[in-house]
């Protein structure tokens, strides 16, 4: 009997679906357009005032041109940790410049739950398929508009449009900052700006392994780099209150070897910045500099290495040395001179000074710009003042804690008897860590940690030595020049005196005379 009834209630309810799907289909075939469009637009209006729900539509693409809406790829990023968890229908996508190989997202017709600070919302991927087949120069596009659908009690009306959507936006750029891979960027020249595809910059993907872990530096003086980056990469509420643009400048200085682009890489590390290699020798003039700086992104670090190198700063060309015997040609030579302008750049200390500092200098926000010299005396104090320098990093020869880092990393040892030695030698001699590095790497199989270390303490016993020599070798041409300048001393003061005898001696005959 019971199972009677329920035939009769399925077969009632299959008879219901059927009448419904018959109506719809006379409804959509000879309904006028118009009468539907306002039957649908009032039944919805109806529904919704039944309703407790709101619900907002994030569209894939917006605009004339079908520009991918940034809001909705930072719903699909924001979701996709949510998606993967707790939805059963997923689609995998590529993402271009991504550390990971596919993110995986929502299908058509999915829904997932969200619940921020108390408050459960509902996530929709939708889909509305075109109604006819028509070509398109965006295959996105004409496959379907795609977009998320978010609903949620009216009530949390308020909340959600003011707190949770800047929540799901913020999130989701954050963790596409995160995921992002990393790039290292060099200028074009000039000349390859235009044309089809054309970019000031070009790149590759930044893979460099230094860290702040791997750096060959004292522990309290990472401490204080770190630090100050964090702060820096936080303060954009307060250098918006200061009135000053959220960038900052480092300056790195030392002998060759000591590290300084390994600091620059371990930063870009520790930030998850992309870092601007600057090459200032192909920038023809002031106005290319700028242009190149406009076209740099935020959350990345400028670097201009060697800076005494690069240009000379002190705001007037160096002239060369004029030939001997100049061409008889005049075609010649002025071809030759229109070439070498040609080549020569023109950037000044003043437009250098704008770049780092000036009004164009704060678009674009959250950068770094770092300069490194192996001389930082032949700098112009105007370039390397604080406002432009703001910290000055020096990075000097090798210490004993920086020694103790290098041995880790390159022999995977924490303490040996012979560090005691080492650590005296290096108190008494300069090394770079990169020559006490390439002591310490292992050349062969059959080489330990043992060969390793005598062979740095070799090392620095040969290099102390060669350091005595050329002390000696210095105190004797010093003294040798100071024996010197006695000498001429002596000479020119016999002169004087001879000079001042004969003088008086010439005085005494004219005197007897008269």
């Amino acid at each position: 009997m019971m199972t009677m009834m329920m035939g009769e209630k399925w077969a009632q309810l299959g008879s219901v679906i059927g009448s419904i799907m018959f109506a719809w289909a006379m409804f959509n075939q000879y309904f006028p357009q118009q009468l539907r469009d306002f039957i649908l637009k009032y039944g919805r209006k109806f529904v919704g005032f039944l309703s407790p729900n709101i619900h907002i539509t994030f569209h894939e693409f917006s605009g004339e041109y079908f520009k991918r809406s940034e809001a909705y790829a930072a719903i699909q990023t924001y979701l996709s940790d949510k998606s993967s968890m707790k939805a059963k229908n997923l689609k995998a996508e590529v993402v271009k410049d991504s550390s990971q190989s596919v993110i995986l997202s929502m299908a058509e017709n999915e829904e997932v739950t969200d619940e921020f600070e108390g408050v459960k919302l509902l996530w929709a991927s939708m889909k509305h398929a075109p109604r006819t087949q028509s070509f398109s120069w965006y295959p996105e596009a004409a496959d379907g508009k795609r977009y998320y659908k978010l609903t949620f009690h009216k009530s949390k009306r308020e909340f959600v449009t003011r707190t949770y959507i800047h929540h799901v936006l913020q999130e989701g750029k954050e963790i596409t900052v995160r995921n992002r891979q990393r790039k290292l960027y060099t200028n074009n020249p000039s000349q390859n700006w235009h044309g089809y595809q054309a970019r000031k910059w070009s790149h590759v993907a930044f893979e460099h392994p230094s860290t702040f872990d791997t750096l060959a530096m004292e522990s309290k003086k990472k401490e204080e780099i770190k630090n100050d980056l964090t702060k820096f990469s936080q303060g954009k509420e307060y250098y918006k209150k200061i009135g000053k643009a959220w960038k900052r400048g480092y300056l790195l200085y030392g002998p060759p070897g000591t590290g300084k682009s390994s600091m620059i890489a371990a930063m870009a590390d520790f930030l998850k910045y992309d870092i601007y290699d600057l090459e200032l020798t192909t920038v023809k003039d002031n106005t290319e500099l700028r242009k190149l700086l406009i076209e740099t992104t935020s959350k990345s670090i400028i670097v201009i290495e060697d800076i005494d190198c690069s240009l000379d700063l002190t705001g007037q060309r160096k002239k060369k040395k004029v030939e001997e015997e100049e061409t008889k040609d005049p075609v010649s030579k002025m071809a030759k001179d229109e070439e070498e302008e040609s080549n020569s750049t023109k950037v000044t200390l003043s437009g250098l000074l704008n770049f780092i500092d000036g009004i164009w200098s704060a678009t674009g926000g959250e950068r770094l710009i770092i300069f490194t010299t192996n001389h930082v005396e032949k700098l112009d104090p105007a370039l390397i003042r604080r406002g432009r320098m703001d910290k000055h990093i020096e990075l000097s020869y090798c210490c004993f804690q920086a020694f103790k880092v290098l041995a880790k990393n390159y022999l995977d040892v924490d303490s040996h008897p012979l560090f005691e030695t080492i650590g005296h030698l290096l108190e008494e001699t300069n090394m770079t860590p990169a020559d006490v590095a390439e002591n310490l790497m292992p050349k062969s199989l059959t080489e330990d940690a043992d060969t390793c270390l005598k062979n740095l303490i070799e090392a620095l016993e040969t290099a102390k030595e060669e350091a005595r020599k050329k002390a000696e070798e210095d105190m004797r041409l010093k003294v040798e020049k100071e024996e010197k300048e006695k000498q001429q001393v002596a000479q020119e003061d016999v002169k004087v005196d001879e000079s001042l005898a004969k003088e008086v001696k010439e005085n005494c005959v004219e005197v007897g005379k008269g």
